[in-house]
């Protein structure tokens, strides 16, 4: 993962810019996923169901 910063100004419009968070909905931890730049690009499940960093690598 990058340290680099870049200006919302210097991205073209076009450009999915995709974030993560952990959210609570009902007593249960989720793993939300999602493309900012689009509407109802996101994906979100149970965080004990989501692959640890150390499994992807």
């Amino acid at each position: 993962m990058s340290a680099e910063t870049e200006s919302a100004e210097s991205r073209p419009v076009d450009t999915p810019q995709v974030v993560a968070a952990v959210d609570e909905t009902d007593g249960q931890r989720r793993l939300v996923v999602a493309d900012i730049t689009t509407d109802e690009a996101w994906l979100s499940v149970p965080t004990n169901a989501a692959a640890s960093l150390s499994e992807w690598r």
